[in-house]
C-alpha cells in the first residue's frame, strides 16, 4: 500500500535537512513496516539452561508460536503450525504455555484444549473436545511427582450463564476435561506448590471487584487430590495481592499493595509478614493477563526482580536477608515475564530505542546477551535517524493535582520545520483503563513523530505505576478524571509553545477509545474543543451496553469505575453515544468483527449517530480480528487510514513556508 502521508521525497540523514512543514515529513517507517514489526512478546520461559518464548506474528494471522532456543543458541518454532498457544481464560488470556524438562504443555487457540509437545514435534490433547471451545486452561504448573498439570480452567459449557472458573489438576497422560480442586470463588489465579508437593498457594477474588482492587491470597494443604485447611493469609478489601512465589526452602513470598505500593513481602514459618524491601515503587502489575511474573528465586536467599520507580522500570538482584537492592546496568526501561533457572535469568525486556526482546542475564555478573528482538526496532540502521526518545512531563490538572505522560516530540534527521512554526499532537489514551503507556519502542509512535508529528501518552489518573492512590483516582470517575487529564495534557504542551494547538488529535483503543469519545463529547467546552478531530479503536461507547454484554472478568468492572448499574444517570451521562449531539469534529472507528470484549454493535451505533448528523465519519470493519489487531494486512490498513484521516480532517492547514 502507498502511505498517504509521505508528500516530499524521503531526504538522505547524511545530508543538510530539508526544511518542509511538520506534518509532511517523508519517514521510512511506513505503515508496513510497522504492521511487519508488530510481532508480539507473549511470554518468556526458562527450563533448565534452554529459553522459550511466545512470539505473536501478524504474517501468520497473530499467530501465537512457542519458540526454543537450543543450547547451541539456536531458535526454532517448536509448536507446529496451524497450533497457536494462547488461551482465552478471562478473554485476554496469559499463562498459555510451560515447559518442563524439555516437554512442552499449551493451550491452543482453535479448541482451547490443553497439550502436550515433546520432542517429536507431534501435539498429543490432554483434554477432549468441547463444543464452540467451551473449556479454556491456562496458568499451569506441573506437579511432576502426581504427573498432573494444575492451573485455571474457564468453563462456558451452560448455555445463557455466567462461566465457571476453578482450579483444576490434569492427568499428563490425559483422557479427562480435569478434576476440580478448587471451586466457589468467582476468580482463581496463580496456583503455586510447595517445593516438597504439600502445599498450595493461589489467588482469588469475587465480582465486582478486580485482581488490582482486591484480590486474596490463600493458603492449603494438598494431597494430590484435595485441598484442605484452606486459610485466607492476606488480601482483602483494599489490598491486591499479586505473584504469589515459594522460596527454595519453602517460604511463601508475595506482592501487595497494603502500604500504598506494589512491594514484596514474606510470610514466615510462624504465620508473620515482612516487607522484604519498602519502597515507593511498585513490584507488581494489574492482572489483566494471567502467569505475570515480576521476580524469580535465585536461591533462598536472593531473587531477581522487576519494580517501576518514578514511572521507570528498572531490573535488579535483590538479596532478601537485609533487603539490599542492586540494580542491573541495562539500556532498558521496561521489563516482565522475569524467569530465573542455575544462575541465569531470562526476562522481557523494552526501552526507548528497543522493541520487545528476549534477554539473558548472568545474575551473578549482570553481564547480559540480546536473545531475541522484535523486528525493525532500532536494530535496523535505517531508522536511527527518526526515532524520537520519551520525556516524562509531570502537568497541571483537576483538583490541584498533577498527572504524568510520555511526550514523543518530532524526530527525523532529514528534516526540519519553518522557523516559528509548531507541530501538530496526537494525543493517546490508553486502553484498560488499569494500565499504563509504554516506555517501549512502539513504531506505531515513531510513524508519527518521523512525519513531524507530536505524541503524547498520557498515564492519566487511574493510570499504574505511580502507587494505589494514584491508581483510586479513577474509581467511580472513569469517564471525568481520564478526559481531563488528557485536555490537561494537551493545553499544558500547547500553552508550553510546544505543538501547535490548532492542530490536536486525541486516539485511543478499548477503554482508551471511551476515553477519546468522552473528550470529544464532554459536558465541558473547553474539553471537547482541545481536540480538531478523533478516532476510536475498539472503544466503548455506551457504558450500559458494555456492563449488559461485556465478558465476565470484566462483567463487574464498571462498578468500580463508574458506580452500580442502578446509577442509570451516571451511565447515561458519561456514554458517548448519549452525547453525540456534542460532538462536532471529524471521527474514525476500527472494530474488530469478532470482539467478545467491545461488541461491533456498540461502534456501529455510535458511527449511525453521527452519520445522522452529517458529522464526517470513516468506519473500518476487520473480518477475523477480535480486541485487538493481529493480522498484519490489517493493521497496516488501520494505521494508513488514521494518518489519511487526521490529515486529511485536523492537520492541513497552511503552513509558513521555509
Amino acid at each position: 500500500m502507498s502511505d498517504p502521508v509521505v508528500t516530499v521525497p524521503v531526504a538522505d540523514p547524511a545530508a543538510e535537512p530539508v526544511c518542509a512543514p511538520f506534518g509532511t515529513w517523508a519517514s521510512p517507517i511506513t505503515a508496513e513496516h510497522v504492521a511487519s514489526a508488530q510481532v508480539t512478546l507473549a511470554d518468556v520461559l526458562l527450563d533448565g539452561d534452554e529459553v522459550w518464548w511466545i512470539e505473536g506474528r501478524p504474517l501468520e494471522a497473530g499467530r501465537q508460536v512457542l519458540v526454543r532456543r537450543s543450547r547451541a543458541g539456536v531458535p526454532s518454532d517448536f509448536v507446529p503450525a496451524p497450533f497457536s498457544a494462547r488461551t482465552r481464560v478471562h478473554e485476554y488470556g496469559g499463562g498459555a504455555a510451560l515447559v518442563s524438562r524439555g516437554t512442552a504443555y499449551f493451550s491452543n487457540f482453535a479448541d482451547q484444549r490443553l497439550y502436550r509437545l515433546g520432542g517429536d514435534g507431534v501435539p498429543v490433547a490432554l483434554t477432549p473436545p468441547t463444543e464452540g471451545a467451551a473449556l479454556r486452561y491456562g496458568d499451569g504448573l506441573i506437579d511432576t511427582r502426581r504427573r498432573l498439570w494444575i492451573g485455571a480452567r474457564e468453563d462456558h459449557r451452560a448455555s445463557g450463564a455466567e462461566a465457571i472458573n476453578d482450579i483444576v489438576a490434569v492427568s499428563l497422560d490425559g483422557g479427562d476435561a480435569g478434576r476440580v480442586i478448587l471451586h466457589g470463588r468467582d476468580f482463581y489465579a496463580a496456583p503455586r506448590l510447595s517445593p516438597d508437593g504439600t502445599r498450595l498457594a493461589w489467588l482469588a477474588w469475587d465480582h465486582p471487584d478486580m485482581p488490582w482492587t482486591a484480590a486474596e491470597l490463600w493458603l492449603g494443604e494438598f494431597d494430590g487430590t484435595t485441598v484442605s485447611n484452606a486459610t485466607r493469609i492476606a488480601g482483602g478489601a483494599g489490598e491486591s495481592v499479586f505473584q504469589p512465589e515459594w522460596s527454595p526452602d519453602g517460604l511463601l513470598h508475595y506482592v501487595s499493595d497494603r502500604s500504598g505500593w506494589w512491594n514484596l513481602y514474606r510470610r514466615h514459618a510462624d504465620g508473620s509478614h515482612t516487607n522484604v524491601c519498602p519502597m515507593a515503587a511498585e513490584f507488581g502489575r494489574a492482572q489483566w493477563s494471567l502467569g505475570m511474573s515480576t521476580y524469580a528465586f535465585l536461591s533462598a536467599h536472593a531473587l531477581v526482580c522487576t519494580y517501576v520507580e518514578d514511572g521507570v522500570g528498572r531490573l535488579a538482584r535483590l538479596d532478601l536477608r537485609d533487603g539490599t537492592l542492586d540494580p542491573f546496568d541495562l539500556p532498558y526501561t521496561e521489563f516482565s515475564a522475569v524467569r530465573a533457572s542455575g544462575g541465569k535469568v531470562a526476562v522481557k525486556a523494552g526501552g526507548p530505542a528497543t522493541a520487545a526482546a528476549v534477554l539473558v542475564i548472568d545474575a551473578a555478573t549482570g553481564a547480559a546477551s540480546l536473545v531475541w528482538c522484535a523486528a525493525g526496532a532500532a536494530h535496523d540502521t535505517s531508522l536511527r535517524g527518526c526515532l524520537s526518545s520519551p520525556q516524562l512531563i509531570e502537568f497541571p490538572t483537576s483538583g490541584g493535582n498533577s498527572a504524568f505522560a510520555l511526550f514523543y516530540p518530532p524526530a527525523n534527521a532529514g528534516f526540519c520545520a519553518p522557523q516559528g512554526t509548531l507541530p501538530p499532537l496526537v494525543v493517546k489514551c490508553h486502553g484498560g483503563p488499569t494500565s499504563a503507556a509504554s516506555r517501549s519502542l512502539d513504531l506505531r509512535t515513531q510513524f508519527w513523530t518521523s512525519r513531524g508529528v507530536a505524541v503524547v501518552d498520557v498515564d492519566y489518573g487511574g493510570s499504574t505505576g505511580y502507587g494505589r492512590a494514584y491508581r483510586e483516582r479513577l474509581k467511580g470517575k472513569w469517564g471525568l478524571v481520564d478526559a481531563q487529564d488528557c485536555a490537561a495534557a494537551a493545553s499544558y504542551l500547547a500553552d508550553a509553545g510546544r505543538v501547535d494547538k490548532r492542530r490536536i488529535v486525541i486516539t485511543g483503543g478499548s477503554a482508551g477509545g471511551f476515553t477519546a469519545l468522552r473528550c470529544l463529547t464532554h459536558e465541558d467546552p473547553a474539553i471537547r474543543n482541545c481536540f480538531k478531530a478523533g478516532a476510536s479503536h475498539y472503544g466503548v461507547s455506551d457504558l450500559s451496553a458494555l456492563a449488559r454484554d461485556t465478558h465476565k472478568f470484566e462483567s463487574r468492572y464498571l462498578d468500580w469505575l463508574v458506580g452500580p448499574i442502578s446509577d442509570a444517570q451516571a451511565y447515561f451521562d458519561r456514554a458517548p453515544l448519549h452525547h453525540a449531539e456534542r460532538l462536532n469534529v471529524p471521527v474514525a472507528f476500527f472494530q474488530g468483527a469478532e470482539d467478545r470484549i467491545v461488541p461491533p454493535s456498540q461502534t456501529e451505533k455510535m458511527v449511525s449517530a453521527l452519520r445522522a448528523r452529517g458529522i464526517p465519519t470513516l468506519y473500518l470493519l476487520f473480518a477475523g480480528e477480535q480486541h485487538g489487531f493481529r493480522q498484519a494486512h490489517n493493521i497496516e490498513r488501520a494505521l494508513e487510514a488514521e494518518a489519511a484521516f487526521f490529515k486529511a480532517e485536523a492537520f492541513a492547514i497552511a503552513e509558513r513556508s521555509c
